[in-house]
C-alpha cells in the first residue's frame, strides 16, 4: 500500500491517476526547490509528470530542468506518496503517485524554461516548513535521515526535526 498525504477523498469523485518523478536536490547543506506561482504559490520539490513512453529518469531530468534550470545526478529513490487533489492546470482530478529520489544539483544552465516556476535555493530546515506538499515534507525527512544522505558529500549534517 501507498502511503497517502493531504486531502481525504472526495465521496463519487472520480480520479485519474497521474505517475510523476520528483527530486530531493541537495546541496552544501541546501535543498534546491521550485516556486511555482499559480493558481497559487507553492514551494515545491522539482518534478513533475511522466510522459507516455518516456523513462522515470529521463522526465526527472527534463522536469528538473524546466522547473529550476538546473542538470542533476540522480541517486537512490527515497520513497514514493500519493495524493489525491484538483489539477487546475489540466482542469482534472488526479491521484498522483509521486516518486522521490534523491540527486545533487550538478550544473545550472541557465533560467527555468517552464513558465511560472523559479529556482529557490533554501537550508533543509527551513524547506522542512516551507514546502507545500505534506508528502514533500515526509520524504526531505525520509532524506535526511536515510544512510544514502548523511553519507552523500553534498549534504554537511543531516537536519531532524
Amino acid at each position: 500500500m501507498i502511503r497517502r498525504y493531504g486531502e481525504a477523498l472526495k465521496a463519487g469523485q472520480r480520479y485519474r491517476r497521474r505517475v510523476g518523478v520528483y527530486a530531493v536536490c541537495l546541496r552544501g547543506g541546501q535543498i534546491l526547490t521550485t516556486l511555482q506561482e499559480a493558481p497559487t504559490p507553492e514551494i515545491q520539490l522539482p518534478g513533475g509528470g511522466i510522459d507516455p513512453g518516456e523513462h522515470p529518469v529521463a522526465a526527472l531530468h527534463r522536469e528538473v530542468m524546466e522547473e529550476t534550470g538546473w542538470r542533476i545526478a540522480i541517486g537512490p529513490r527515497l520513497g514514493v506518496y500519493r495524493r489525491f487533489t484538483f489539477m487546475p492546470e489540466y482542469d482534472k482530478w488526479a491521484e498522483k503517485v509521486c516518486l522521490i529520489h534523491l540527486a545533487r544539483p550538478t550544473l545550472r544552465i541557465g533560467p527555468p524554461t517552464e513558465a511560472g516556476h523559479h529556482a529557490v535555493w533554501m537550508p533543509v530546515a527551513e524547506a522542512l516548513e516551507a514546502l507545500t506538499s505534506e508528502g514533500d515534507r515526509a520524504m526531505l525527512g525520509v532524506a535526511t535521515r536515510n544512510h544514502h544522505v548523511r553519507h552523500h558529500p553534498d549534504v554537511r549534517s543531516p537536519c531532524s526535526r
